[in-house]
């Protein structure tokens, strides 16, 4: 099976232009093709790891990827499925987001000469005329089409700034520019992008004559509308420092059963006859699905020690087996002790386990805690400093645990 045939049965394309073309051109090792990642944080989180993961594959296939960091669209801000606008950053933090970008990619994508680049469209972007711009980009732009498409769509309901709008032009630019400077004949996206690339294609055909081809990757999680990376606790991020390797273990480890086997599909390297082999094996081997996802997306993103130490961390929180040194911990002080105890409210907050006190007393009246294999029943419980010193274990309900030391 050649990679574009892979692709589709793994079910990552969502639409394409010019089917054929594109099929030709991935699946000979021809296509130079970029995907845009916007610095809008200091971390890459697991709704950019898709599409990693994507320009992996073409990678290994023989293709040409050109990672294109946004320091420049940063500025402006994507509105695409957004209900309001952005918060406008600084320089210095989308500078501060972008290097942060570059280190985590270098773990995924291989770069060198005849291999991937990565570029920074705030190269270019910023230091265009305006007058210019609208010269020789703006008049190749339809204000009807553009008011048409889907990313422009529910905002013009709440209010679309003229700042957001130009968006869309300088997504379209930048197609244009990589095209001309390193051959770039292809987008990939998020189905959300969908209308900004196709301004990027037809940009490229009108100034140059010249074919260019996008193509949208599947959302990945769609069980009651969740989108892919959020959690009750926010993003998951890749950083390790945001979100501990046993957090991302457990985030794949606890995804819906319906959407196991599409995120294997998805985002592992197993092969597909693999894969077919164990869409047939019984619903009461769901678990093991789970645990092979879980320890093959860990292993991809922080290595296999930090994989092979979440699973031996969930050994130790599910059946008392393993080791529980590499659980989540919070450190505290003794600033943190009033008399040489903590009430279990403070802990449970200082932890991040719960926002606010009132929410702490509020799950511990429904029995969603436990402190250190006992229930805790009473909100006004204090924990002395001293069971500190090896470690406060700590449940909140089935999934979530913590350990809290001095």
């Amino acid at each position: 099976m050649q990679i574009y045939e892979e692709l589709v049965e793994r079910g990552l394309i969502k639409q394409v232009t010019d089917e054929q073309q594109i099929k030709d051109l991935i699946n000979n090792g021809g296509a130079r093709f970029y995907i845009g990642f916007d610095p809008t944080a200091d971390s890459l989180h697991v709704g950019h790891f898709m599409a990693l993961c994507l320009m992996k594959r073409l990678q290994m296939a023989g293709n040409k990827p050109v990672v294109l960091i946004g320091g420049g669209t940063a500025h402006v801000g994507d509105p695409s499925g957004r209900t309001d606008m952005r918060s406008m950053m600084t320089k210095e933090t989308i500078d501060h987001n972008s290097d942060c970008f570059r280190k985590q990619m270098e773990k995924f994508i291989e770069f060198g000469e005849d291999k991937a680049i990565m570029v920074n469209n705030a190269d270019w972007l910023l230091s265009l005329n305006y007058v210019e711009l609208l010269r020789e980009v703006g008049a190749c732009f339809s204000v009807n089409n553009m008011l048409r498409a889907e990313c422009y769509k529910q905002r013009m309901e709440k209010g679309l700034s003229f700042l957001e709008f130009n968006y869309m032009i300088m997504q379209s630019y930048d197609f244009y520019y990589l095209s001309e400077k390193y051959g770039c004949n292809m987008q990939f996206g998020g189905d959300d992008q969908w209308s900004n690339m196709l301004g990027g294609t037809e940009l490229i055909r009108r100034k140059t004559g010249k074919d260019a081809y996008a193509m949208t990757i599947t959302l990945l999680l769609n069980s009651e509308g969740k989108k892919m990376g959020k959690t009750a606790k926010g993003a998951v991020w890749l950083d390790p420092n945001k979100t501990t390797p046993f957090e991302f273990y457990q985030y794949w480890r606890n995804v819906d059963d319906a959407d196991v086997m599409k995120c294997i599909k998805m985002l592992t390297f197993i092969p597909l006859d693999e894969i077919k082999e164990m869409e047939g094996w019984d619903d009461s081997r769901i678990n093991e699905k789970k645990q092979i996802l879980a320890y093959q997306l860990t292993e991809l993103v922080h290595g296999k020690e930090e994989a092979d130490r979440a699973v031996e961390l969930a050994k130790a929180l599910f059946s008392g087996e393993g080791d529980f040194t590499n659980a989540p911990t919070t450190t505290f002080v003794e600033a943190d002790f009033i008399d040489g105890k903590i009430f279990v409210t403070e802990l449970l907050t200082k932890c991040k386990l719960t926002t606010s006190k009132g929410e702490a007393r509020r799950l511990i009246q429904q029995g969603g805690v436990t402190i250190d294999g006992e229930k805790v029943t009473d909100f006004n419980l204090q924990i002395e400093k001293e069971r500190f010193i090896d470690g406060v274990k700590i449940k909140k309900g089935k999934k979530i645990f913590h350990k809290a030391i001095i």
